[in-house]
């Protein structure tokens, strides 16, 4: 297919950044970014935070990666570890961050800002403008790590990429999706959810009184101050999942991948067995040996379920024009997400330091009580 001209509307970017933040007057806006990445967007978007009667902070930038091979990598975490406290008093009076590609939660100044959000709520909230990956930058230093590749195709080339993103960002129907987003979590609270896949996943569970979280796009200080949870904080731009981590021990049945990586190695159809939300059992038709030792690594409280991700964004759905991967985290219409290991940012109960949280399917069937909302990979509600 031809090739979209790589052209983007910086200005325009930037605009909605800011009527999704929905600013009061006077909130102090901060802009972290990494030196060299989507520095195109930074002047039109402090222009844009003045003229919505904001008060913009600025740019901080973050020390950028990969370091020279010769620096000491322990100092390096000494003096991250030294000025991530000095950050959460500098940055304490900041409403609201936008943070850049290329940023991510190794750098001080954003493991700060996770910390003040996670400790003392308010009005405060971070945009996340993560584009290719939340740990680097716009695809064209560390690879296109936030997509996912379907076996048998090759990337799709950067500009696709940023086409089909910057169009999710201008054109989601916001309104739409998050009333699509609310029927769902609404129905979801007290359902029995079974989720079904061709290659032999079939999975159950509750959720209970877990937070739901819906990544709808409004990042007003309004919707903060209801007391908004962790993860509905940290608003993601382009918007789509809806993600939850369900009760435990009502987590049982098994999730087949078909196409996955363990251990740094290609396995087919790796089989985990649920019992009471643990791995009992995990095979695979190949590779399995790379799944055992992953796991073996894993402290034993990580070997839990981690989470439901349901995506409902339809511009974020999988391209035709250019098959074989899967945009966006699975943030498109239909695609699920079932990870395993540590859920603390979800509110759930596994602790450990291990977590899968990319591990997709693109033909699932999601039933609520026996209700169809999707069906082979299609919202049909």
């Amino acid at each position: 297919p031809r090739l979209p001209q790589r052209t983007m509307a910086w200005e325009a970017l930037a605009n909605r950044i800011v009527a999704q933040l929905a600013l009061e007057p006077g909130e102090r806006v901060l802009v972290l970014a990494k030196p060299g990445v989507f520095t195109d967007i930074v002047a039109p978007l402090r222009y844009a935070v003045m003229q919505a009667g904001g008060t913009d902070l600025g740019v901080l930038e973050v020390l950028a990666d990969p370091y020279p091979a010769e620096w000491d990598a322990a100092l390096l975490g000494r003096g991250f570890a030294a000025a991530t406290g000095e950050y959460q008093r500098l940055l304490r009076d900041v409403d609201a961050t936008v943070l850049l590609p290329g940023t991510n939660p190794v750098h001080p100044a954003y493991s700060a800002l996770q910390a003040l959000l996670f400790r003392d709520g308010g009005a405060r909230r971070t945009i996340h403008f993560h584009w290719t990956d939340a740990y680097s930058s716009s695809g064209n230093e560390f690879g296109l790590t936030g997509i996912t590749l379907l076996p048998g195709f090759p990337p799709p080339p950067m500009q696709v990429i940023d086409q089909r993103y910057q169009r999710a960002v201008l054109d989601t129907d916001l309104p739409a999706l998050a009333a699509q987003q609310a029927r769902f979590a609404t129905a979801l609270r007290p359902a029995r959810v079974r989720v079904t896949a061709p290659g032999g996943t079939d999975l159950r569970f509750r959720v209970g009184d877990r937070p739901i979280i819906e990544q709808n796009g409004d990042a007003s200080a309004r919707r903060m101050r209801a007391g908004a949870p962790f993860l509905v904080r940290e608003v993601e731009i382009p918007a789509g999942v809806v993600r939850v981590a369900p009760v435990e021990d009502t987590v049982e049945g098994t999730v087949v991948y078909p196409y996955s990586a363990w251990a740094g190695q290609p396995v087919v159809d790796a089989r985990l067995r649920y019992r009471r939300g643990e791995i009992v059992a995990a095979t695979a038709r190949r590779g399995g040996e790379h799944v055992e030792r992953e796991l073996a690594a894993a402290p034993p409280a990580a070997r839990r379920f981690r989470e439901f991700g349901l995506g409902f964004n339809p511009l974020l759905a999988l391209d035709d024009g250019f098959p074989g991967w899967i945009p966006y985290y699975g943030y498109g219409a239909g695609i699920v997400r079932l990870g395993i290991g540590n859920n603390l940012e979800l509110d759930g109960a596994v602790r450990g330091r291990y977590f899968r949280w990319r591990d997709l399917l693109v033909d699932a069937t999601v039933r609520l009580d026996g209700e169809a909302w999707v069906r082979d990979g299609k919202l049909v509600r």
